[in-house]
């Protein structure tokens, strides 16, 4: 299910708000690399029983939407089942990385995102804490005092989808508070 912790690098992204995008004010976006065995016949159900392993739930199986976009309710995990993306977070002023099978991005509250590039096969498995609801909105679009406010009252997650209660993002995003 899960790589050791030895096998699991975690890498950082900060952004701020550029007047579409909220991102978040404090946590990071992590990208968790190689943080599940993507090599197998069904790499999805890997990354949703690694999930739901770690508490986190209502999953989906899709791509990343071409377009810059955020949510203000929630934080998500994105588990890169199949293929790789070029996928741009932080909205127009944010940067494109490079997400491959096995690899986790852990997107706090407001984070944007949109997919620049893909290979065919392409697969992610998302989700998001629990009692957090989801919503979508277009970066641009909507009410972004409101979204600020929203963003920042997102709680902290008890667990962190690939690492659980004790590492993740319950060590960084506490540190960054």
């Amino acid at each position: 299910m899960k790589s050791s912790d030895e096998t699991v690098s975690t890498d950082e992204f900060r952004f701020t708000d550029d007047g579409s995008t909220p991102n978040h004010p404090a946590f990071a976006l992590l990208l968790h690399r190689q943080a599940f065995d993507a090599s197998g016949e069904a790499p999805e159900v890997c990354a949703e029983a690694l999930f739901a392993a770690n508490g986190w739930g209502g999953f989906w199986r899709d791509g990343v939407y071409p377009f810059h976009h955020y949510h203000s309710t929630c934080h998500e995990a994105l588990g890169v089942a199949r293929g790789w993306a070029e996928v741009q977070f932080g909205g127009e002023k944010g940067e494109s990385v490079r997400i491959a099978a096995g690899d986790v991005a852990v997107l706090p509250a407001g984070t944007g995102h949109r997919k620049v590039s893909a290979s065919d096969d392409f697969l992610v498995v998302g989700c998001y804490p629990p009692d957090q609801p989801y919503d979508l909105i277009r970066s641009g679009e909507g009410d972004h005092d409101a979204a600020v406010a929203r963003v920042a009252s997102v709680p902290l997650p008890a667990t962190d989808p690939v690492f659980g209660p004790d590492g993740g993002l319950r060590t960084m995003w506490s540190e960054q508070r």
